[in-house]
């Protein structure tokens, strides 16, 4: 017996045959490949490059600059498709222009031509560096800085859990720019870093239990120049850039996480319906039929709510508050419906080669990534 979740009915018409597209490519492309990337921790580069032939990769740049230019919903309806069939692989599919989005809207010509464009004909992929070793969420507590000298700003200082860090041509990158007191959230500034400038080292971080297809790193800048122009938009506006930028992001997180747990709440559903126990298919006990009832409320729940808040981000309608809901809804239905689906395979959901295992260990990451939840619960009672 089959349960097809995340439906398009929910969505706008315009996104339905992105949403179709992506589960196609997912179907064909990401899950047939999604347990040899997990074992081997390798970068899928095979799977990018067929998104990239498919045009569903950097398709959110705007298509003067060769994208497909998808707007916030598009973006969500692929991002489901792409998380329900494997989370590593969807997240380096989804990384490949992440940040361009500010660069898009405050960068200027030259900077688009130079950089947007090539991101946007698949010729290059990029990176956000934004964390830092011993900061996460607080945007307004990061030490990395960048100076001016001449006609080049010097950066130095250490970026984690970059993705693309390693294999990108270029990140965009978050830095402190003044030191007024009174001004917290003015002190930062955005910068285009090309990954082959002077002073700009960076590695791998340790394995992941979970989105091993996906690669972070840890980025050493130490008299990191780059050109006066590399600057985004206007110097000190790094933090209003990217507080908005989240609030996109974090909708697209929440479907990262309806991707997932989907894929966990189908994976039970099929496994309960084909397994007996005491003389039983074990989906004729009452006990499990309302974990499974439990799981599908937990999901239709974060989803309805997920694509409400696309409506308010994309209108601009209390955008930090429904991004920040959507967010902590969605990611952790995943981690419930994966705790959930766990439990209904008994014993036989610790085995590594389970489905049901990598979405467990899947789901414990986007709770934490784009701002942890803890955050995302301060931000919603104080704009609520």
């Amino acid at each position: 017996m089959e349960l097809n979740l995340l439906d398009a009915s929910l969505i706008p018409e315009h996104a339905r045959d992105i949403k179709a597209e992506a589960r196609e490519f997912a179907q064909e492309h990401i899950a047939p490949n999604a347990e040899t990337y997990y074992e081997s921790g390798e970068y899928p580069w095979e799977v990018l490059e067929a998104g990239m032939d498919a045009g569903l990769v950097a398709a959110d740049v705007p298509e003067e600059y060769g994208g497909r230019g998808w707007d916030l919903y598009q973006i969500l309806a692929a991002a489901e498709e792409f998380y329900r069939a494997d989370a590593g692989i969807g997240l380096t599919l989804q990384l490949a222009s992440f940040g361009t989005e500010m660069l898009a809207e405050y960068g200027t010509e030259a900077q688009k031509e130079s950089y947007l464009g090539p991101v946007g004909r698949h010729e290059q992929i990029t990176g956000l560096a934004v964390s830092e070793p011993e900061t996460g969420s607080d945007l307004a507590g990061m030490t990395t800085a960048a100076e001016k000298d001449g006609d080049e700003w010097v950066i130095d200082g250490e970026k984690y859990w970059v993705g693309n860090g390693v294999e990108a041509d270029w990140v965009t990158l978050y830095a402190k720019t003044g030191d007024d007191p009174d001004n917290r959230y003015g002190n930062y500034s955005m910068f285009i870093v090309p990954t082959d400038a002077p002073g700009y080292e960076a590695e791998h971080i340790p394995e992941k239990m979970g989105m091993r297809a996906s690669k972070q790193a840890h980025i050493t800048m130490n008299g990191c120049r780059i050109p006066e122009e590399n600057l985004i938009g206007t110097e000190g506006a790094g933090f209003y850039m990217l507080a908005d930028f989240f609030n996109h992001g974090r909708v697209v997180v929440g479907g990262q996480g309806l991707g997932i747990a989907a894929a966990a709440t189908e994976e039970a559903w099929e496994f309960v319906h084909g397994r007996n126990a005491f003389d039983r298919q074990i989906n004729e006990f009452q006990a499990v039929q309302h974990i499974l009832a439990d799981m599908r409320l937990t999901f239709e729940q974060a989803r309805s709510l997920n694509w409400r808040a696309a409506e308010k981000v994309a209108e601009g309608e209390q955008a930090g508050l429904w991004a920040s809901m959507a967010k902590v809804a969605s990611t952790e239905s995943a981690v419930d419906c994966s705790e959930r689906g766990m439990q209904l395979h008994g014993g036989r959901s610790i085995f590594k080669d389970r489905r049901i295992a990598r979405t467990y260990r899947d789901a414990r990451i986007p709770v934490i990534y784009e701002g942890a939840n803890e955050i995302q619960r301060n931000l919603i009672y104080s704009q609520s």
